[in-house]
């Protein structure tokens, strides 16, 4: 990977952080429904298309990784995600964890990027931070659902939700 091409991707995933932080600390002020918490995974998953490319092909080795890392790093996640009961809506409680938690696994993607890049091809690495943050964003959003869902039991007194919200 050459030097630009780092600079410029390290830039660009910082820029995507901040935006995921202001996008995060407004989403605490309105109502949370099923779909804004289940179909950032759903529209995300469209990025799979680009392993029909061979050039950003990785192997089982590094696809059992990049799950891998990016399930440890959802475990932050959901545990400064929080849900509360406010005004007769579900609410995403604000976590002054979670910006540091964001900017923390940012750091560290970047420091893996910045040494993975000497070994692995551009191409297959790319093909790795996306199959790490597709493993990331899943299980996490599926933990806020369960939790949702147990809050919007309560709130509803027994009432099933329903997915269009």
């Amino acid at each position: 990977m050459t030097g630009m091409s780092i600079i410029f991707s390290s830039v660009a995933a910082l820029f995507m952080g901040v935006l995921a932080l202001f996008v995060r600390m407004k989403a605490s002020r309105k109502p949370v429904s099923t779909k804004k918490i289940l179909l950032p995974p759903v529209f995300m998953s469209t990025g799979a298309l680009m392993f029909l490319h061979p050039y950003f092909r990785v192997t089982g080795m590094e696809i059992l990784e990049a799950v891998i890392v990016g399930m440890m790093f959802s475990i932050l996640l959901i545990k400064t995600s929080k849900f509360e009961l406010r005004e007769q809506a579900i609410y995403l409680k604000r976590s002054k964890a979670f910006g540091f938690i964001l900017i923390g696994l940012l750091l560290i993607r970047l420091l893996l990027k910045t040494i993975l890049s000497q070994s692995i091809d551009v191409g297959q690495l790319s093909g790795m931070f996306w199959i790490l943050a597709f493993g990331m964003i899943v299980p996490w959003r599926l933990a806020m659902y369960l939790q949702y869902k147990k809050l919007s039991l309560k709130l509803n007194e027994g009432k099933p939700i329903l997915l269009e919200e």
